[in-house]
């Protein structure tokens, strides 16, 4: 593996992990925003907000269209399937789940959902078999995510 890849590589990983602690850190807000108003409200004020920092970016930067071919109608609905994660994580912040219970549960998510479009190809995706070791991790991602919410001490 050349030094260029490694890098690349290790940047991605990083900007990964990066990306993690900031949804984080904006479900903690978004509960908290729920908390003090509703879910509808705690889902309103973060897509506002991300609109007009987003459209900002696209004034500043200018960034070149991708592709001139128009994307799928179903690559518009991210939007729904992002206010409806978080007025749901807003909702399950402030229960017993907790932040760290909320956020495991969404990765166990996430990944058993991950694996079956992959399975199925979903949404564009190229098929592809799950290996031993895409099940093992994930065993591993659900059991932790068990150990955490149901034996991970709380006051």
């Amino acid at each position: 593996m050349t030094d260029l890849v490694r890098g690349t590589q290790s940047f991605h990983f990083a900007a990964a992990f990066g990306a993690g602690g900031l949804l984080t850190l904006m479900v903690l807000c978004n509960g908290t925003l729920a908390a003090h108003g509703s879910l509808f409200f705690a889902s309103w004020v973060p897509h506002l907000t991300g609109s007009i920092v987003a459209l900002s970016f696209l004034v500043v930067l200018r960034p070149k269209r991708a592709a001139p071919v128009r994307p799928p109608l179903w690559g518009y609905l991210g939007g729904i399937s992002g206010g409806v994660t978080v007025m749901l994580t807003s909702a399950t912040m402030n229960t017993a789940l907790a932040l760290s219970g909320t956020i495991a549960l969404g990765l166990a998510g996430q990944v058993v959902f991950s694996l079956f479009a992959d399975v199925r190809g979903l949404f564009g995706l190229p098929k592809r078999r799950p290996t031993s070791r895409d099940y093992i991790s994930m065993t591993f991602i659900l059991a932790g995510s068990l150990i955490l919410i149901f034996l991970g001490g709380g006051a």
